[in-house]
């Protein structure tokens, strides 16, 4: 694959995990605002948002197959990211109160993984303070 585009797919997966970020950030704002008092249409609008944001999470790892192909380490943690997700969002239906409580745990889980997946695209585009430390 051409160096040209594994920038590119470089430059999808920085977009798709920041915009898992804000999603997270947004489904927090708006179960809390459910829970104090919201009505159904703020619950609908936290999943709906969930279910964006989970396809962000598949095409932040897809993206990165192509982005980091034989550096398993970096296709690793864009695999975390859609695994985790993928899971997250499973527990809201699981059985018994303690179980889908993890569902709330790992969006901050979903959170961190997101994070360490675009300071390392940020790292890899040359975006950062020091430069790049390799060509993606």
């Amino acid at each position: 694959m051409s160096p040209r585009m594994q920038r590119a797919l470089t430059w999808s997966v920085l977009t798709s995990s920041s915009l898992v970020m804000l999603g997270v950030f947004v489904q927090v704002y708006l179960i809390a605002v459910y829970i104090v008092g919201g009505d159904g249409d703020v619950l609908d609008a936290h999943k709906g948002i969930g279910g964006i944001v989970h396809i962000l999470e598949v095409l932040a790892f897809l993206t990165g197959l192509g982005a980091y192909w034989k550096k398993w380490g970096e296709v690793g943690l864009v695999f975390a990211l859609a695994a985790v997700g993928t899971l997250q969002m499973g527990l809201i239906s699981a059985s018994g109160d303690w179980v889908r409580g993890l569902h709330g745990l790992l969006a901050l889980v979903v959170l961190i993984l997101a994070h360490a997946v675009v300071q390392h695209a940020v790292r890899a585009l040359g975006l950062g303070r020091h430069g790049s430390t390799g060509t993606p």
